[in-house]
């Protein structure tokens, strides 16, 4: 018999690791070829990894909430053949990642400590980041506080604290590059502060706690929903937003849309809706206003060289997601109808890559979906802007002629621009909202698609 290593794939440019959600076999059952084995996600995306191989599965190397970084040994397949070097069954039982010779230090320590006397743990419960159990092991193992953790500058992705970052962290305090606090005390001192200490008074306000009677309902947030709440909050702690607002008229839009609509399915096999028209528009912009298409690190501007525009989609069950339109200027519009198309229909049937998710540079949501007329969208980080498109409304208004001034029926909309008031300053911001109007009112009602 041979054993077979279930790894987890790349799942795109951008994406280093996964979280495991569920496992869909248990050790003992038979896996047939492509059968999935294991259910991941990333920060938005579920994915199925399926098998390469036909087997039973021999063992699990990983729990569900552990996170798996790309090309790590997922599960064990014992296959038919003859065993290999990966049979090895005292391989299989390692940790793939080769732990660093100073968290070994760090472990021996931790487990001298709990001989002596029950070793005091860092709780994590507080904070909304997430710190792999690595992490957490050595904050500890060395006294490090969650108001210090939280502190340190991650480097990993969305600025999650790395092992390096903490081992950094750890090794600037021992050279007194940061205000050191106490980590052991002599095993008799502790013992004693632990029967003596009053517990600490908390210098954080008290949180409102909401008041449930029999007759509510308690609802679970799913974990999709956890990371767009965390992902909001993030956002406003981050980024200074600001609005601007403007109403377009697209009449000559509706109009065009109109005319050539079933033409334009005849012919491509596509729905045009307005939100590609819209899109093309709004890449236009960001081309003539080039730091608009930015994001921000540290004290630094990173000026981004391809515009990957976002569009936020809602699911069926009531959370977004932002799939990611690659290259968004160098599309025509029937090229920008089928991305749109495509990306839509995918993320309506949970089908979105990873790599779909990723790398988005501005984002734009339809508030008019759903009847809003306008809206005060939040910036999607590590973006600098996102525009919000109001419901298209028939509505009266002032035309504007030769012959003088009358009263008409026009077709128009607001346009919502949150933008981050750190990097982006009203006039940016204004221009910017200003120039993508300028395209929608500019349409030729003549064009060719």
């Amino acid at each position: 018999m041979a054993k077979f290593e279930l790894k987890l794939p790349k799942m795109g440019e951008s994406v280093a690791e996964a979280t495991l959600t569920t496992w869909l076999k248990e050790v003992g059952d038979t896996i047939e070829l492509d059968d999935a084995v294991v259910e991941i996600a990333t920060d938005k995306v579920d994915s199925e990894v399926p098998s390469e191989v036909e087997g039973v599965l021999l063992e699990k190397l990983f729990e569900v909430d552990d996170v798996i970084q790309v090309g790590q040994t997922i599960a064990i397949i014992e296959t038919e053949g003859e065993a290999t070097q990966d049979a090895d069954p005292e391989e299989t039982t390692t940790v793939v990642e080769e732990v660093p010779e100073e968290v070994k230090v760090l472990e021996t320590q931790m487990a001298e400590t709990t001989e002596a006397v029950t070793a005091e743990v860092t709780d994590f419960s507080g904070s909304s980041a997430f710190y792999s159990p690595l992490v957490k092991n050595i904050a500890s193992a060395e006294g490090i506080s969650l108001p210090e953790l939280e502190a340190i500058p991650g480097t990993g992705k969305d600025g999650r604290v790395t092992k390096n970052d903490i081992l950094q962290f750890v090794e600037n305090r021992k050279n007194g590059k940061v205000e050191e606090q106490p980590v052991t005390q002599p095993l008799e001192a502790k013992a004693k502060a632990v029967q003596t200490e009053a517990p600490a008074v908390t210098k954080e306000a008290p949180k409102a706690v909401p008041v449930v009677s029999g007759e509510d309902e308690i609802i679970e947030m799913t974990r999709m929903g956890k990371l767009v709440a965390h992902h909001m909050v993030a956002s406003v702690q981050t980024s200074a937003h600001v609005q601007s607002f403007i109403e377009a008229d697209v009449t000559s839009i509706w109009n065009w849309r109109k005319k050539v609509k079933d033409e334009f399915m005849r012919r491509e096999g596509e729905n045009l809706t307005f939100t590609p028209i819209f899109m093309e528009a709004v890449a236009k912009a960001l081309k003539d206003f080039p730091m608009m298409n930015i994001s921000v690190s540290g004290d630094t501007i990173i000026k981004k060289k391809n515009i990957n525009l976002g569009m936020a989609a809602a699911l069926s069950d009531g959370n977004l997601i932002v799939p990611v339109i690659k290259n968004a200027d160098q599309l025509n519009l029937v090229g920008m109808t089928k991305a749109v198309n495509d990306l839509a229909s995918r993320a309506r049937n949970n089908a979105l890559k990873p790599d779909d998710v990723q790398d988005g540079t501005y984002t734009v949501t339809n508030v008019g979906t759903f009847g809003s007329i306008m809206g005060t969208p939040i910036i999607n980080q590590p973006q600098v802007g996102i525009l919000a498109l109001g419901a298209i409304r028939k509505v009266p208004a002032v035309i504007e002629t030769p012959e003088g001034d009358f009263i008409g029926i026009r077709y128009k909309m607001f346009l919502s621009h949150s933008y981050d008031h750190r990097v982006v300053n009203g006039a940016l911001g204004g221009q910017f909202v200003q120039r993508v109007k300028d395209y929608f009112e500019a349409w030729d009602v003549n064009r060719e698609f």
